[in-house]
């Protein structure tokens, strides 16, 4: 069975070490702020001017006025502090992030990203995207393994605009989770109850599997 949202934020939580500064892209990336593991030191950035993020909060801790960079109400931990965008954005360009998560809408087996724009829709654009791709060492993408259409999203070559090229290497999908090196798609953990084979089905670029996929643990 396909992972739900909170399952994937849940997996790619498993990515997180202790002392990690961590930029959550819009959309199930913000989800890994309720998963963080027990005990870990982890500093959550948003590119709108917060470190220190925490989990979303509930109908008694709300504040309207504490938003992350998708004008989601969030929490802070002990020790956060705000600062400017431009100040945010010079942490991230100065490569002072050491895990970034986001969304996209496509994935190839080059390592290229695209996740801002498909042509003739309305959506929310690109954001701090491209500055994150491009200083971030290491870099996750969560997302469906397909689209509604049930095409793939893991190609051989992106077809829309890219954010970002050759700086994805680990991705946490629906049914999978994939790395990417030597210009090919590697599976590394199947969903509970995904087959290896609906893996290969639905993943268009060139997918090396080896003899044993063991499923994710959570």
């Amino acid at each position: 069975m396909a992972l739900t949202r909170e399952q994937l934020a849940q997996r790619v939580a498993q990515e997180l070490r202790d002392g990690f500064y961590v930029n959550l892209g819009i959309g199930i990336p913000t989800l890994v702020a309720n998963y963080v593991p027990k005990g870990m030191d982890v500093m959550l950035q948003s590119e709108n001017g917060l470190l220190g993020m925490g989990e979303f909060p509930t109908e008694e801790t709300v504040d309207p006025d504490l938003i992350n960079a998708g004008k989601q109400t969030v929490t802070t931990v002990t020790g956060a502090s705000y600062f400017s965008s431009a100040d945010s954005f010079a942490m991230i360009r100065g490569g002072n992030v050491d895990l970034t998560v986001l969304g996209a809408f496509e994935v190839d087996q080059s390592g290229n990203i695209a996740s801002w724009m498909i042509p003739g829709k309305l959506i929310k654009g690109m954001g701090g995207a491209m500055d994150l791709v491009a200083s971030a060492q290491n870099i996750v993408v969560t997302m469906t393994h397909a689209n509604k259409k049930g095409e793939s999203k893991l190609l051989k070559e992106c077809t829309l605009p890219l954010t970002g090229a050759g700086c994805i290497k680990k991705i946490v999908s629906d049914l999978a989770y994939i790395e990417i090196h030597d210009g090919k798609f590697h599976l590394v953990e199947r969903a509970p109850g995904v087959s290896v084979e609906e893996i290969i089905s639905k993943t268009a670029g060139e997918l090396v599997v080896p003899d044993n996929v063991p499923e994710m643990r959570f």
